[in-house]
């Protein structure tokens, strides 16, 4: 039986693919021969294929379902320039050299983006906002505080903390004891961009073969041999952008074992009555909180809804499971929420490393990029841009991610079965957290 939050006529997928569809291509004609195999067709991948096919090379890029179908139309268009370590958590680690390094690079996604999109002219609801990050204990208001000060003083970026006696001008909610506002960060909607993503790359040449699964990749003595149920290419370079649905095959097992597919779920809600969304998100910030298990949310570009993601089941589940769970960790936030039905749910993979870090470089001859660690809008376009430049040899390609370690575990094939423990023991550190 059907949850009663969920309306009458309420849909099992993205949101934004009610204004951008699946894109609706011809039947591939699959090549004998390319100079880049482009597998995957998100974010990554097409930033990827972009980059090298205005170089004038021969581009093909597969995908198994529809071009984008995986969390490229499925996210919540937040874009940010944050590390998961943080600052000081990577200087302990790296040095303060390289920390700062990363940092920047995180930064430059960010700005890359938002330049792509505004010089290739992409309608995709960009804006800057900036996000607010309520802190959930007092503790962390502190922390948070010290963090972004940190940042602002040692890298320049503009943040500033937000005391819980002024929160109520950037967020309806008395949840949080404070937060921070980061000033740069940006949203879109995620789906019109990557169709606008996909245009360019079609314009610039590229072949997009959706709904065609590679089943094998083979190494040559002149670059490798990818095959699918279509036939044979011959390609000079292969790049992997599969990034969360990196397991969902066996032809990179060295990848699947480490990368961590974890299910992002969200919700939608129905059309809020009218002035409510202003005084629940008075400067139309993205937002999210301090927690380990984070939460995520936003409203519509038309400002009539909210988006509302995160993760509220320990092991992977179905969205009409996850959509009432997640109403009800919403309208803890806003109370004002708690009849308002939903009007969407549905979820996609996103792709954690066991360092938390996003990487790029080259495995078993491959280029590759994945891992953003929930931050995949910015990061996964700047390193698709990278790994194009470096296939193409081009020195403008590096990266302060280059050379890390892409850790495995033992025991770790590509299935998380750890996770469901990692999620209770993150959430228990969330609850007890001061």
């Amino acid at each position: 039986m059907v949850h009663p939050l969920f309306a009458d006529d309420h849909k099992l997928e993205a949101y934004w693919l009610d204004q951008a569809p699946p894109p609706d291509l011809p039947e591939p004609v699959q090549p004998k021969s390319a100079d880049v195999a482009v597998v995957g067709s998100g974010y990554t991948g097409l930033s990827a294929a972009l980059t090298v096919a205005r170089e004038g090379r021969s581009v093909i890029v597969f995908d198994a379902e529809d071009a984008g179908w995986g969390c490229s139309s499925r996210n919540g268009g937040q874009c940010g320039a944050s590390l998961k370590p943080g600052l000081d958590g990577l200087t302990k680690q790296y040095g303060a050299a390289r920390a700062k390094a990363m940092y920047r690079d995180a930064m430059a996604s960010l700005e890359y983006l938002v330049d792509f999109i505004e010089r290739e002219q992409i309608e995709c609801d960009l804006i800057r906002p900036g996000r607010f990050v309520g802190a959930h204990t007092p503790g962390k208001y502190d922390e948070m505080a010290r963090d972004f000060e940190m940042l602002n003083r040692e890298l320049g970026i503009e943040c500033h903390a937000v005391p819980k006696a002024e929160q109520h001008g950037e967020i309806g909610s008395d949840l949080y004891h404070g937060g921070v506002v980061i000033a740069n960060h940006a949203a879109v909607h995620p789906a019109r961009y990557h169709r606008g993503l996909l245009e360019r790359a079609m314009s610039a040449g590229v072949a997009v073969a959706a709904h065609t699964p590679v089943t094998r990749i083979e190494r040559t003595q002149s670059g490798f041999e990818v095959t699918t149920p279509r036939g044979v290419t011959a390609a000079r370079d292969v790049v992997v952008a599969t990034n969360g649905y990196t397991n969902t095959s066996t032809i990179v097992p060295g990848f699947a074992r480490r990368v961590i597919p974890i299910g992002s779920y969200m919700i939608a809600t129905e059309p809020l009555a009218p002035g409510l969304i202003d005084r629940l998100m008075p400067k139309n910030r993205v937002l999210n909180d301090s927690r380990r298990v984070v939460l995520y949310w936003r409203a519509t570009p038309d400002r009539t809804r909210i988006v509302f993601g995160g993760r509220v089941a320990l092991a992977e589940t179905d969205p009409l499971v996850s959509g009432p769970k997640l109403h009800a960790v919403m309208s803890g936030i806003h109370p004002e929420l708690a009849e308002v039905k939903i009007s969407h749910s549905w979820m996609g993979f996103v792709a954690y490393t066991f360092d938390h870090m996003p990487h790029v470089g080259v495995r078993d001859g491959m280029h590759y990029a994945m891992g953003y660690c929930g931050s995949g809008v910015a990061m996964a376009s700047y390193l698709g841009h990278k790994a194009g430049l470096k296939v193409l040899g081009d020195a403008d390609g590096a990266t302060a991610f280059d050379d890390l370690p892409l850790q495995t575990r033992p025991f770790y094939g590509g299935k998380p079965w750890f996770l469901a423990g990692a999620v209770a023991y993150y959430r228990m550190r969330d609850r007890l957290a001061r």
